[in-house]
């Protein structure tokens, strides 16, 4: 018999790692919703242009794109941010602005897999649509900051602006500027500086370049301004900044953020965890336009996307103590037994034994699973109307009627 094994780069994830999962998760959609965010669910996969139209051919060879029965060219999701600005020209763009909107859902890349970092994968992310304003950009990183912080992350904040470097470079062509910002998203300063001189960018080009994307902390504006000259960039930053200051939220700037994805074009934010390894980006997002790719109107929007998988693996999050109750029952009480069963777990998880055991082989596997109490369902017990529960911590057990029972377990 030939043994199937799960696909390379995914995982099965079982009952204890589920529990914290919907933990987390239940955290997060808390403090979306006391933000005004509306969830949307967007199909698992879409047409293979969605993802081409702005990235180009290239993406191809990293996602799971393939040709249905149909003969159309269709990917699974590699990311949430083109599906759902897809679904808001579908469906929101006559709505009023700003329209919010938060998604948690699995996403497919076909890369090496490595720690936290898999082919399929979960993204929680938000998208604020319809506002150029440094609000909107300020208000997406403090609800970034906040939900991380709420289920007890306190990430390095890093924050800087395309918009800046862009200034820098635009004179050369549209290939060359993604090549750039590519580089400068590795952080491979050595082939950035391989690279301008293959282009043969001017020197002050390129030392301009190399000098801005070097600083960071709280002089990196005021150096900026020497480099690049008066710029609407720079004061509209500094807004964003002060904002963020107003709102007590650390951050670091850092104006060699350039973000992986083309398409976002002004600030831009990425969030560190100190607990992670090499990999220890959890969160990304920024200011982009892409409305008008999918056939919309040219439209602002700021989101940004928390990698779930990432979050748990330094996340331990407070479970909810449900209370487990295991009924034992013999041949001639099991019906009734089952009976009791569906009235209890409208307040509890209850177990049921549903292998015929004997009766000591129940309890054993009571035992086994943890049960925090045993309820005996014999003929006497019934006859009476009080059935037997044992507390398995203590031993100690009473009679009680059904209703006691309930107060008890639900306590």
């Amino acid at each position: 018999m030939v043994r199937i094994e799960r696909p390379r780069g995914t995982r099965d994830l079982l009952p204890d790692e589920m529990e914290r999962r919907r933990s987390v998760e239940s955290i997060f959609r808390r403090v979306v919703d006391r933000w005004g965010y509306g969830e949307v669910k967007t199909p698992t996969f879409e047409s293979l242009d969605l993802f081409t139209i702005k990235s180009g051919e290239g993406i191809i060879d990293e996602i799971y794109a393939f040709v249905d029965k149909g003969g159309r060219q269709m990917a699974l999701r590699p990311e949430l941010t083109a599906p759902v600005m897809r679904l808001y020209v579908e469906s929101f763009q006559v709505s009023a602005k700003p329209c919010k909107l938060f998604y948690f859902d699995n996403c497919f890349r076909y890369e090496r897999p490595q720690k936290a970092r898999f082919r399929e994968f979960w993204q929680f992310g938000v998208e604020l649509i319809g506002s150029d304003q440094p609000e909107a950009d300020v208000e997406v990183i403090a609800l970034a900051v906040e939900i991380l912080s709420s289920v007890g992350i306190e990430g390095e904040l890093r924050v800087g602006n395309l918009d800046i470097i862009k200034s820098i470079i635009k004179g050369l062509s549209s290939v060359e500027q993604a090549c750039i910002m590519r580089l400068i998203d590795k952080n491979d300063i050595v082939g950035l500086e391989d690279y301008l001189k293959e282009i043969k960018a001017p020197d002050p080009l390129s030392e301009n370049l190399l000098s801005l994307i070097d600083l960071k902390g709280r002089d990196a504006l005021e150096e900026a301004l020497k480099i690049t000259g008066d710029l609407p960039e720079l004061d509209r930053f500094s807004r964003t900044l002060e904002l963020l200051d107003a709102l007590d939220v650390e951050y670091i700037v850092d104006l060699g953020i350039a973000r992986g994805l083309d398409y976002y074009t002004g600030m831009v934010f990425e969030i560190y965890s100190d607990k992670l390894g090499a990999e220890n980006q959890i969160c990304g997002g920024g200011s982009y336009r892409l409305a008008h790719l999918f056939g919309g109107r040219d439209t602002p929007s700021t989101g940004f996307g928390i990698g779930f998988d990432r979050v748990m693996e330094i996340c331990n999050p407070p479970l909810r103590k449900t209370t487990t109750l295991y009924l034992v029952s013999f041949d001639d009480t099991r019906t009734e037994a089952m009976k009791i069963a569906q009235k209890l777990r409208k307040h509890t998880r209850v177990h049921i034994d549903v292998m015929n055991r004997k009766f000591k082989d129940q309890l054993r596997h009571a035992n086994t699973i943890g049960a925090d109490f045993v309820l005996i369902v014999g003929k006497d017990e019934l006859e009476s109307g009080k059935l037997t529960l044992k507390e398995m911590r203590s031993g100690e057990q009473e009679l009680l009627t059904l209703e006691e029972i309930i107060e008890r377990v639900e306590e």
